[in-house]
């Protein structure tokens, strides 16, 4: 008679771990992803048919990093946390800039500077929403896009420290990156 309860015990056990076992490895889900704290937007292999080809770097861009003598990040350094890097660098990043890419690859990321000790957002911006920054109002959105597009023309950069929220927003065909400030702290002489 106990050996049944050893029975109905362990069969049903066993049957449950034999069909976790199959779900795991025939499934496409990524159960760690589900239960993980990151929940940064991810661009995966199935999204890069869904994207347009990432267009070339414009010579605004271009010129921008050659003001401030920046180089590309290396091989070595790509995924290394932005404090970690030197100065006169860029990279690519999500919202999250807490480690930089050396290439755009097939995401929508956004270019991130760090030269003279402060990291920027660097993307384009619609005249509007610039002159909102440049004014110093409080509490605005600058959406902003990695490329020059409709709506989004004119380059800028803005030190992360100044962004108070950053969303990322799917667009059809990449990220639309929106830009919250509450204040931008006064310059000291």
């Amino acid at each position: 008679m106990k050996r049944w309860y050893l029975y109905l015990i362990t069969v049903p056990l066993g049957l449950v771990l034999l069909a976790y076992l199959m779900v795991r490895v025939s499934s496409p889900i990524n159960f760690g992803d589900i239960f993980s704290r990151d929940n940064q937007a991810k661009n995966t292999q199935s999204d890069v048919g869904k994207m347009s080809e990432v267009k070339a770097v414009s010579k605004e861009v271009l010129e921008l990093r050659q003001a401030h003598q920046l180089r590309p990040l290396t091989e070595r350094e790509d995924g290394t946390k932005i404090q970690d890097l030197p100065n006169g660098i860029y990279g690519f990043s999500m919202c999250s800039v807490v480690a930089l890419r050396a290439t755009r690859g097939n995401t929508f990321s956004l270019e991130i500077h760090k030269h003279d000790g402060i990291v920027y957002y660097v993307g384009y911006a619609s005249d509007e929403h610039i002159e909102k920054y440049l004014t110093r109002q409080k509490n605005f959105h600058i959406l902003t896009s990695p490329h020059s597009g409709e709506g989004a023309s004119s380059l800028f950069e803005i030190p992360v420290e100044f962004v108070s929220k950053c969303e990322e927003r799917p667009l059809k065909d990449g990220y639309l990156f929106d830009l919250f400030v509450t204040a931008i702290p006064e310059l000291q002489s």
